[in-house]
């Protein structure tokens, strides 16, 4: 993998770059739509690259080890082949579902033992084990094996749990170093930043990272229940020290105005649930604000979902007829406003970079964070 940082907005830390990875190019700052199970959900491929313009997607270890099973998708010749999607793809190592299944698992120096949601079989997760399922999901980019604390986190346990993330960052990059890449392609190593919401355990959990010296860095724990404006403090002083030659992927993030501030501080890569999940519950992210497609005031809006934003679905549908499909929860609804709520995420974050390159990134975003939050 390869990044190159073009420039960075003179009144702020926003960045403009290209990562470019064995599967193609992706122009930052970029956000990556969930494909938790391979899928992302109500959306074919090809709307994906053709509609929404998505650079790259995720996929999750656990989800993906449970169903449909590494043995499938190694038969498949990775995830790529399975799932058609031709264009990089990033997976979460499951360090995140791991800390939502507290009541599943336990935590040792070793790993993590745990129930799955689906059938209550028990599984092991160890860094080692982690490195190997990832690469043979065959994904461009690999997450490190962590531990994601809650909010809010004893002092105590925040200052253990970044120590363990640390010792299995260790292990994972030993285990990564050790292996080769499954498939005829290169795969490459994230590690992720911890700490909660404490600025020494920050700063020192970023210091780690950035000396593992690795292709690009993470920061994760953050958008777990924190006030937005500690979120912004803990990953500007983050930024402040990861290495600007290399990719940031702020992990779980989030609302438009969100990813616009931390853009601002020098985040390069986001993702999030949000846009997908809200949608098929009827909320909408549009370029002049947020609509609860289910409000009566839509029943006999015949304008499209979003002029402005152009693309087929957004133009091509009336705000009525999505919250009549809506209402009467009609798949075709879920499907309209999920792959409106991406192009509209993917349309922000391409604004953001042209503006980062022209030089008025500030201005623009104060506007902006104003705008698309406000409620229609």
């Amino acid at each position: 993998m390869k990044f190159d940082l073009l420039c960075t907005d003179t009144e702020t830390q926003a960045r403009a770059g290209t990562i470019v990875t064995d599967h193609g190019k992706i122009d930052t700052p970029i956000f990556m739509p969930v494909g938790t199970a391979g899928t992302v959900k109500g959306i074919h491929q090809r709307e994906l690259e053709e509609d929404v313009q998505a650079a790259i997607i995720l996929g999750n270890t656990y989800h993906l080890l449970l169903r449909p099973g590494l043995e499938i998708i190694e038969g498949a010749g990775g995830l790529h082949q399975f799932n058609g999607w031709r264009k990089p793809i990033l997976t979460d190592s499951g360090g995140y579902q791991v800390y939502s299944l507290a009541e599943k698992r336990k935590i040792t120096e070793e790993g993590v033992r745990f129930q799955s949601h689906i059938d209550g079989a028990y599984h092991f997760f160890s860094p080692e084990y982690v490195m190997d399922i990832q690469k043979s999901i065959g994904a461009d980019i690999i997450m490190a094996f962590d531990e994601c604390t809650p909010y809010p986190c004893d002092y105590t346990y925040a200052k253990a749990s970044m120590h363990l993330t640390h010792r299995w960052l260790k292990r994972c990059c030993e285990r990564f170093d050790a292996t080769e890449s499954r498939y005829d392609y290169q795969q490459t190593l994230f590690p992720i930043v911890q700490g909660s919401t404490y600025k020494d355990l920050r700063k020192a959990s970023a210091e780690q990272i950035a000396a593992q010296d690795r292709e690009g860095n993470a920061i994760g724990g953050l958008s777990v229940g924190e006030p937005a404006e500690m979120m912004y403090e803990m990953t500007a002083l983050v930024c402040d020290i990861l290495p600007k030659d290399k990719p940031r992927y702020l992990m779980g993030v989030g609302t438009p105005a969100n990813i616009l501030e931390n853009i601002d501080l020098g985040v390069d890569m986001f993702d999030c649930v949000m846009p997908t999940r809200n949608a098929r519950n009827g909320m909408l992210f549009t370029t002049q604000g947020i609509i609860n497609i289910r409000n009566e005031r839509w029943k006999n809006d015949f304008s499209a979902i979003d002029e402005t934003l152009g693309g087929y679905v957004s133009t091509a549908y009336s705000r009525a007829y999505l919250r009549h499909l809506i209402v009467n929860k009609e798949m075709l609804g879920a499907m309209i406003a999920s792959i409106h709520n991406l192009t509209f995420y993917l349309w922000l974050v391409r604004q953001a970079r042209q503006q980062i390159i022209e030089g008025s990134f500030k201005k623009w975003k104060t506007r902006m964070v104003a705008q698309v939050m406000q409620r229609l």
